[in-house]
């Protein structure tokens, strides 16, 4: 099949490629790496079947005399980090264009390319749920003002475009929510688990927000591949909604001694600084619905994705 994946070179939309390429596709990797990084995406660019293009999502239309049988929708920046340069919290407006604009666009795209959608939503629509664990008819506490609605409702407003495509345009798409995911291709941006081990290794302070009671709940990435694979392809998904992720459900504190003792650290764990705001409390998702009808759900247990991590950060 011809592939298009938008965020190509991003975590996910790296790891999705290499996924692909094995499986024998030709992909086409769209990506203005504002996010995402060419190094990502450097293993794919000797391989003939795979082609990346340095665009913006709202220039797609210039690949329009291709015809597309499947398009991927992982464009957006992820990390909450205010710190961290390619945060969305850093990167507000392109965060908010990215998910409704570029998702428009990437539907029109779809559409006339024939191709079957994915968009790639977030278990930030939910903000700091009410639910628990949350559902995927759970209509969430999220704040149209707050610090996180430039990314939290502009992943809404994203699933209200591919849900009207599906619709009324008879798009074949899908939605997905993605619960916290790490693993290899994970740049340093701020989110929790890569944080902690780029700081246990280095021999740094763990730094937790709060008390470190809040809970969440990690997915290794392949898991997560499998499932948006599995969305994109199962027979019977036009215009459903999944949670992907994995729902054993930690505390931050918990996963900062597990990273601890993985290592070896000495690292202390440091209360940084109190929760930011609207800072999700707890975090889990309900899976019944992909085990159901996608048959997935995740394999890889925290401590042994954990390693899997390390491992690859240590061979870079």
């Amino acid at each position: 099949m011809k592939i298009l994946i938008a965020g190509g070179a991003g975590f996910l939309g790296s790891n999705l490629t290499k996924r692909l390429l094995n499986e024998g596709h030709e992909i086409f990797c769209v990506d203005n790496l504002i996010s995402g990084r060419e190094k990502n995406i450097e293993e794919f660019k000797s391989n003939p079947r795979f082609k990346f293009e340095n665009m913006d999502v709202a220039e797609i239309k210039k690949l329009s005399d291709i015809k597309f049988d499947r398009l991927y929708h992982l464009a957006s920046p992820a990390s909450p980090n205010k710190n961290a340069p390619k945060s969305y919290l850093a990167l507000p407006f392109e965060t908010m264009k990215v998910n409704s604009f570029g998702t428009w666009i990437l539907c029109e795209f779809a559409k006339s390319s024939g191709a079957k959608f994915l968009f790639a939503s977030t278990s930030e629509t939910y903000g700091d749920p009410l639910e628990h664990p949350q559902k995927e008819s759970y209509r969430g506490n999220v704040s149209t003002t707050g610090l996180r609605s430039v990314y939290d409702e502009s992943k809404r407003f994203g699933e209200t475009v591919t849900a009207a495509f599906v619709k009324y345009e008879d798009l074949d798409g899908r939605i997905i929510r993605i619960f916290n995911t790490y693993g290899p291709k994970m740049d340093r941006d701020g989110r929790v688990v890569i944080e902690f081990v780029m700081a246990a290794l280095e021999g740094a302070p763990l730094p937790i927000f709060g008390d470190g009671s809040q809970t969440r709940s990690f997915c290794f990435v392949d898991d997560l591949i499998d499932g948006i694979i599995k969305a994109m392809e199962t027979e019977g998904t036009k215009g459903e909604i999944f949670n992907l992720g994995n729902p054993d459900e930690f505390t931050v504190m918990e996963l900062a001694e597990m990273v601890k003792r993985i290592t070896g650290s000495n690292s202390e764990i440091k209360i940084a600084e109190s929760l930011p705001e609207d800072d999700p409390k707890k975090r889990k998702p309900d899976i019944t619905k992909a085990r159901e009808k996608l048959g997935w759900e995740p394999k890889v247990k925290l401590e042994d994705g954990i390693k899997k991590l390390i491992e690859s950060l240590k061979n870079k």
